[in-house]
């Protein structure tokens, strides 16, 4: 598999896993399958493919302990927020959880910008809210280092 384009190929990854997980979410097709037809029918150029396959297979695989994580964060029921915002939670909790690399702040972000991209409305800044949250728990050690006392 060829790796492209470092941050850039993880960008493009988290666009199309929250494509996937759209269809994953709607169609309730398995996550496998998703991934064939991504990587038959679209030009995935510049795509981290590992990255993608990796959200899209284990978001799936670990839903339950990724809604538990998002839940004291959320403020309403998971199925009434829309399949995009879902989707994109879901890969930035899992990041948090799983992918101690990526700067907290930078799961984030990247969150916000594909909220954004997808064009939900002001949706990016309940899912900045949610994940900063999710992030204080899971991601304390490293949000700690970083935070000095008010003086």
């Amino acid at each position: 598999m060829r790796h492209s384009g470092g941050h850039h190929g993880k960008v493009r990854a988290r666009r199309c896993a929250v494509q996937a997980l759209y269809q994953w979410q709607l169609a309730g097709q398995d996550p496998n399958e998703i991934l064939r037809e991504f990587v038959a029918e679209r030009e995935l150029e510049k795509v981290d493919l590992e990255y993608f396959s990796i959200l899209t297979r284990e978001i799936p695989r670990h839903l339950d302990t990724l809604q538990t994580d998002l839940r004291s964060a959320l403020d309403r029921e998971w199925l009434k927020l829309g399949p995009v915002e879902r989707g994109v939670l879901l890969v930035g909790a899992y990041e948090l959880r799983f992918c101690p690399e990526v700067p907290w702040r930078v799961v984030v972000n990247e969150a916000v910008e594909l909220c954004k991209m997808f064009g939900a409305d002001e949706a990016h800044k309940y899912i900045n809210g949610v994940l900063d949250k999710t992030a204080r728990v899971l991601r304390a050690a490293e949000m700690g280092a970083r935070t000095t006392p008010e003086m």
